[in-house]
């Protein structure tokens, strides 16, 4: 019997997950740090116009999907369907330092999270008394209160519907889906937007008349996984509202870096040097706030062409948690692949093989008096 024929199956109702999506993250930022694109339909990609019609679109506002545009939609497809659009170049790091924001919000609500990506997380409050829909409203506040970003939440008790309940309503919106809700909820969704279904996936169940989910929940559990195999249970358990996967906050981070992006790129050894100094005090703050440190430093570099090396020196000792430290390691490495040698477009250090910080080393002097 294959390994994924459990029964029976039962819905775990006990737990509370919340899934938080910030609203076109990307775009968002942009649009509250120059208030002049609020009306505009803004695309976060380089301008086709300029750049002879390469690029890809990162993300999109919400006017702009309105006509159609999309994430990883060519940046010249982008501009046919919304000529009148403001291309923006996208700016990672500003992002990333966003995102560490965010997440520090959600910390200051619970440690059990989840991080998915820089704009979206699960969040376990399980242990909560309180009303969930009270605390996603005094999340949303907060974030909104301290950064002016508006966010969508989903409130469910697995982290499948949470994840459908955010998409619900964006943006700035709430949705909850209790276990009485599961059947009118699933069931009105267009099969496309079911968690799993990809674009193949959802080609053959057209192939098959299976249009919405109550299409979906009619298919016997051996006809799903005659059709597809192993994605076929895991479909027969979403439609029912069965997911058993944790919030997988204990996992232990194996890395910790921090890179810089450039546009137009770093063109002398003095800048690379500088950024990398500027990196490693970032490293080190990373590192202090997760009091972790490791025994290995890696160093990624990108070219303007776009090709992209890592190198790395491991050590028997544990790096010192000090910016000074970690970047005469890096000036090390970069001596040793021959130094700056051309533009680049991206610097960054990472420190891996983490270990906790369990005790700091104290060196004692025996003779002094």
């Amino acid at each position: 019997m294959c390994a994924w024929l459990q029964f029976p199956l039962k819905i775990d109702a006990s737990r509370k997950i919340l899934h938080i999506d910030m609203d076109a993250f990307y775009a968002q930022i942009e649009i509250r740090d120059n208030p002049a694109l609020q009306d505009e339909q803004v695309i976060l990609a380089r301008d086709p116009r300029k750049t002879g019609g390469t690029g890809v679109v990162a993300t999109a506002n919400y006017h702009a999907r309105q006509v159609g545009v999309h994430s990883a939609m060519s940046a010249a497809e982008a501009l046919e369907k919304a000529p009148e659009a403001v291309f923006v170049t996208p700016d990672f790091d500003k992002y990333r330092k966003v995102s560490e924001q965010v997440h520090g919000i959600f910390h200051q609500f619970t440690d059990k999270i989840e991080p998915i990506a820089f704009d979206e997380a699960y969040l376990d409050l399980s242990d909560y008394e309180e009303s969930l829909v009270t605390i996603a409203h005094r999340l949303q506040q907060k974030i909104f209160d301290e950064l002016a970003l508006t966010s969508s939440v989903g409130i469910s008790f697995n982290k499948f519907l949470a994840k459908l309940a955010s998409e619900h309503n964006k943006p700035a919106g709430l949705t909850v889906i209790r276990i009485e809700d599961i059947r009118p909820f699933l069931d009105a969704q267009p099969i496309e937007s079911i968690r799993g279904v990809g674009t193949k996936t959802a080609e053959r169940m057209h192939e098959l008349h299976i249009e919405n989910g109550n299409d979906l929940y009619q298919l016997s559990q051996d006809t799903l996984i005659d059709e597809f195999g192993k994605q076929g249970f895991e479909l027969y358990q979403r439609i029912r509202g069965i997911d058993d996967r944790p919030v997988q906050y204990e996992r232990q981070r194996k890395s910790i870096g921090k890179e810089h992006t450039f546009n137009p790129p770093v063109r002398s050894e003095q800048e690379t040097l500088d950024e990398s100094r500027s990196i490693a005090k970032e490293v080190v703050q990373a590192l202090k706030n997760k009091k972790m440190h490791g025994k290995t430093l890696v160093l990624k570099l990108r070219d303007e062409m776009f090709n992209t090396t890592t190198h790395r020196a491991t050590f028997n000792d544990f790096i010192e948690n000090d910016p000074n430290v970690i970047y005469n390691l890096a000036v090390d490495i970069l001596e040793e692949i021959g130094g700056y040698t051309t533009p680049l477009r991206l610097v960054g250090l990472t420190v891996t093989g983490l270990t906790p910080i369990s005790f700091e080393n104290i060196t004692l002097s025996l003779y002094e008096s």
